[in-house]
């Protein structure tokens, strides 16, 4: 599979986008890219929206035909995440898993909490930088759930099978054995990179514990699941989601004409970025 990201516009600016292409030609990273990239199903593709150590907040668009990469915004700006001492932006290569979908119209019975209406987020550990819209095959590791102002947000922790550690990680007790420490920023991190905004601390279930591989694994398959209801127009609500791609054909959604309407590459460099992003926030008893 030969993935490249298609930029238009700057990056820290309301025009920015990165589709994904296949072959030269635009996909939906939310619906065309396959959510497993073996048949074995051990190894993921992982779409990466947020490369390690910068703050801005990237996300897949739902709204957006062939749903490209954009940055978030609120009231009218552009969002960035704070750097909460000792963390620079995002700690880890953050991003989507493909064809998965965290259902909104679904409680889920041990977090008493519905879905949060998003692909999966992933979380990859490995030590390589990633870039915005870069697929990466990731095996997976466990995962955390965070309660997020009411939803069930599902993090699956995973590192990159060409990552020089991948051979030794295998579970989550082997993430603490060779990477100690991560797990607990980790959770910091979740906890309280909201506050700067003026949010409370996130919550989490399981009281912070990351869950193991087995447990992520029920996790991925429940929301692979949702997501195959949602692209067959079978969910009791697809809340907005442009569901138009150009790979499943038995999808009432199904559209290669749509590749056609994407713009061309029009790359620019980064915009400046204003320069309180650069700030410390210290906050009392996070560590």
């Amino acid at each position: 599979m030969s993935y490249a990201p298609r930029q238009i516009g700057a990056a820290n600016t309301f025009d920015y986008k990165v589709y994904i292409e296949k072959n030269g030609q635009p996909v939906s990273p939310f619906h065309d890219i396959p959510l497993y990239a073996n048949e074995e199903k051990t190894i993921l593709n992982m779409i990466v929206e947020v490369p390690r150590w910068t703050n801005a907040k990237l996300e897949i668009s739902k709204e957006q035909k062939l749903n490209p990469i954009i940055q978030d915004t609120k009231k009218g700006k552009l969002r960035f995440v704070r750097n909460c001492f000792p963390h620079h932006g995002y700690i880890h290569n953050y991003g989507a898993f493909p064809q998965t979908w965290e259902d909104p119209n679904v409680t889920h019975p041990e977090t008493k909490a519905k879905g949060d209406n998003d692909p999966l987020d992933v979380c990859e550990i490995g030590e390589a930088v990633a870039t915005v819209g870069e697929v990466k095959q990731v095996k997976v590791l466990g995962v955390m759930a965070l309660l997020d102002e009411g939803e069930t947000d599902w993090k699956i922790i995973v590192i990159d099978v060409n990552d020089p550690l991948a051979s030794k990680l295998n579970d989550i007790e082997d993430v603490e054995t060779h990477l100690p420490g991560l797990l607990r920023a980790t959770n910091e991190w979740f906890r309280i990179y909201k506050i700067p905004d003026g949010k409370p601390e996130n919550q989490f279930a399981f009281s912070g514990e990351c869950k193991n591989k087995k447990y992520a694994e029920e996790i991925i398959s429940e929301c692979a699941e949702a997501w195959d209801k949602l692209i067959k127009g079978e969910a009791a609500d697809s809340k907005g989601i442009s569901l138009e791609n150009t790979t499943i054909l038995n999808s009432a959604s199904y559209s290669p004409a749509v590749a056609s309407e994407i713009p061309a590459a029009s790359p620019l460099p980064p915009a400046p970025i204003d320069k309180s992003i650069d700030k410390w926030f210290f906050i009392a008893g996070a560590h």
